[in-house]
């Protein structure tokens, strides 16, 4: 059989279901619809020659191997999978999918029946799905739940698209399409691939794929997985929609990898800087510093120092000289206050604070009270009370003696 031959052999004349019923079935070869993994040993402008271990040669043809912008997807010693047409004089037809030359009914009822995969192109979305032509017959059906779609995939960018289904439905011209099988067997396949090299700690990059109350999935290039929101930035998220956007690539590192239970987990802040980091050097004991009240509790308010680093405020540290029932009587939340640093546990993460008013005051009395001390102790006579040593640092006049 010639090039010549073989471009104008079993194409888009042929009548497959033909083919199939006339090949004989149980011959020792292959069964109609039978799936195969077969290497290319010859590639001509027409066919691709495979060897499927049987008498005579397997042929598939070249176009059904090309990308969008014409380019061959294989060449010689790859190994492709496909389904078993027919056989005729020693020479046996293979498909990767049904709908590269034009279809009829007769063909489609085979690829329902055998499980042979057809392409189609989606015309439009309409209500519970999308309508898809198969080339050479009316239109056909794909339900959205069939689709294999992810969460929150935009359904109007597959209008257009030419994607290969599977035919569930062939009945009185009612043709029910779908991919979910074969998109859940393609990402199975990839998820394997990355067992093998994915780690806990691994730095990764994903895209998100839907935003949560409790975070965001992301998709990590076949394994989908939880970014918590705990683990999206070391300042407190209060709404996801603010920090992330669906579409948006991300750096992660991997928290948890289940894949008994097909559970993944990620974290964002863990590749941001710490800034707990150096606490007690950053905060020293006694000193002072600006915030901002982020939160009011019933035992204290919370005072932001920088971002993602909070001190409390204890309710016993707010009330001056009197007992206060709720933090809200003294501050309101987004109120600008100076603190003092009371301690710092930078492993645990805490620091206490007091108010950087009283902290002042007391410091200003514990200072008047050493040097009332200091001159009493240093004056050889006429000592001076408490009260001059009050009365000169407010500037008031001396009394004089007579």
């Amino acid at each position: 059989m010639n090039d010549n031959d073989r471009a104008g052999s079993p194409g888009a004349e042929e009548d497959f279901a033909a083919l199939f019923e006339s090949t004989p079935q149980g011959t020792g070869r292959f069964d109609p619809g039978q799936v195969i993994e077969a290497e290319v040993v010859k590639i001509t402008p027409e066919w691709i020659l495979l060897n499927v271990g049987a008498k005579g040669e397997g042929f598939l043809e070249k176009r059904e191997m090309l990308d969008d912008a014409g380019a061959l997807l294989v060449k010689e010693g790859d190994k492709v999978r496909a389904y078993f047409l027919s056989g005729k004089n020693n020479e046996l037809r293979f498909t990767t999918r049904l709908g590269s030359s034009p279809v009829g009914y007769s063909q489609l009822e085979v690829a329902c029946r055998e499980g042979i995969p057809v392409e189609g192109t989606i015309v439009r979305e309409m209500k519970g799905g999308f309508e898809v032509k198969i080339r050479g017959c009316d239109r056909a059906f794909c339900p959205f739940s069939q689709m294999g779609l992810g969460r929150e995939e935009d359904k109007a960018a597959f209008v257009g698209k030419s994607l290969v289904f599977k035919v569930t439905e062939c009945k009185e011209r009612n043709v029910v399409l779908s991919r979910r099988e074969m998109v859940a067997a393609k990402r199975k396949e990839r998820v394997e691939e990355l067992r093998a090299t994915l780690k806990e700690g691994l730095r990764v990059k994903g895209k998100v794929t839907s935003i949560q109350e409790f975070g965001a999935f992301v998709d990590i290039g076949g394994v989908e997985g939880l970014l918590p929101v705990s683990e999206i930035a070391w300042t407190r998220t209060e709404k996801v929609g603010d920090v992330l956007s669906v579409g948006q690539t991300l750096e992660l590192s991997i928290k948890k990898l289940d894949w008994e239970n097909g559970k993944f987990s990620f974290s964002r802040k863990d590749l941001l800087p710490d800034p707990w980091a150096n606490a007690e050097k950053q905060w020293p004991l006694g000193s002072y510093h600006d915030g901002a009240v982020t939160k009011l509790a019933p035992f204290g308010a919370f005072v932001r120092l920088r971002d993602g680093v909070e001190g409390l405020l204890p309710i016993s540290k707010l009330g001056m000289d009197r007992r206060i029932g709720h933090p809200r009587e003294v501050l309101d939340q987004g109120q600008a206050v100076e603190v003092r640093i009371e301690a710092v546990d930078g492993k645990n993460r805490k620091i206490s604070l007091s108010l950087g008013s009283v902290g002042r005051a007391r410091e200003e009395d514990a200072a008047t009270l050493k040097a009332y001390r200091a001159k009493a102790s240093n004056a050889s006579s006429g000592l001076a009370t408490l009260g001059e040593l009050l009365g000169q640092k407010l500037g008031l006049p001396e009394n004089k003696k007579d």
